[in-house]
């Protein structure tokens, strides 16, 4: 496997075609939006830079990791040659089922589909195409450069050998592959995001501040981040949107989102990419500020 594409250019999809493009392959990084796609370039460009300071890349391996990426604008383009393609967009899915629709008419006989998703059920994305046995779910971790993990997703359908050659891709990029299967919130999600629930509801109940509950989680339990500094990371609407896949796939009220996250949403501070969220941010970067003031 030598030529990938990638849909989407934001946070997730930029880190995708960094390490692929790193690791060798020609990257198509496919995005509706022109200006998205140069910005993502720079993000690649500048995250590259950060590991030539640390010695982890030469500028001849920047440079030549950078060549291997080009950007279209549409699919048809791009898709030609690839033999597998990684689906980034926003965590939608109805816009997740248009896209996958749209690439199983324009990608090639035989080519791998693979979705980033960290919550939506793989068997459904696959039954939108005529080859849900090549359908599989490639959830990276955030920042993808520097995160080892991927969450790999069987769909109903998919098949072993599919399962066992992005096993074999996530090793040669270097990641730590765990394969689990395709229920609401997959493993990664179905234990965090319950944690980040109840971190909300115990803020929301009164039982201790921001700081504290981030405190105690951060010194108690060995965690590098507290839950609640973690979900303004995330984004809050998306922490809000993988809870309600858990809720509506298990109908257990267990994982019924707090109220305060749905009124934090719903006044649109998501944390850190709108600047507010359990704490303040500084404009156009993920630096603390102070914990932010809270209505219930």
């Amino acid at each position: 496997m030598k030529k990938v594409a990638v849909i989407g250019a934001g946070t997730m999809g930029n880190g995708i075609a960094h390490v692929f493009a790193q690791a060798g392959f020609s990257v198509a990084l496919i995005d509706v939006s022109q200006a998205q796609l140069d910005k993502a370039i720079g993000t690649i460009s500048r995250n590259m830079d950060r590991q030539v300071s640390k010695g982890a890349l030469t500028e001849e391996q920047k440079g030549a990791s950078l060549a291997n990426i080009r950007t279209f604008t549409e699919m048809t383009g791009g898709l030609e040659g690839v033999e597998l393609v990684v689906e980034a967009a926003t965590e939608n899915v109805d816009l997740k089922l248009q896209i996958f629709r749209q690439l199983d008419a324009a990608a090639p006989a035989g080519c791998i589909l693979a979705t980033n998703t960290s919550s939506i059920s793989i068997t459904r994305i696959a039954a939108v195409t005529a080859r849900p046995e090549l359908v599989i779910g490639m959830h990276f971790m955030n920042p993808v450069p520097v995160m080892k993990l991927v969450e790999i997703i069987n769909g109903y359908a998919t098949k072993a050998e599919v399962t066992e050659q992005i096993v074999a891709l996530s090793k040669q990029l270097g990641k730590v592959p765990c394969v689990v299967n395709d229920y609401p919130g997959f493993i990664a999600n179905r234990i965090l995001m319950p944690m980040i629930n109840e971190a909300i509801y115990s803020l929301y109940e009164g039982v201790a501040g921001v700081e504290e509950i981030d405190t105690v989680m951060k010194l108690g339990m060995a965690h590098p981040m507290g839950p609640l500094q973690l979900a303004d990371f995330i984004g809050l609407d998306v922490c809000l949107s993988i809870l309600r896949v858990l809720y509506d796939g298990f109908g257990n009220p267990k994982y019924a989102p707090c109220p305060l996250l749905v009124n934090m949403v719903t006044a649109k501070k998501l944390g850190a990419k709108s600047g507010e969220g359990f704490y303040t941010y500084t404009p156009g970067s993920k630096e603390l500020v102070v914990s932010a003031g809270f209505r219930k």
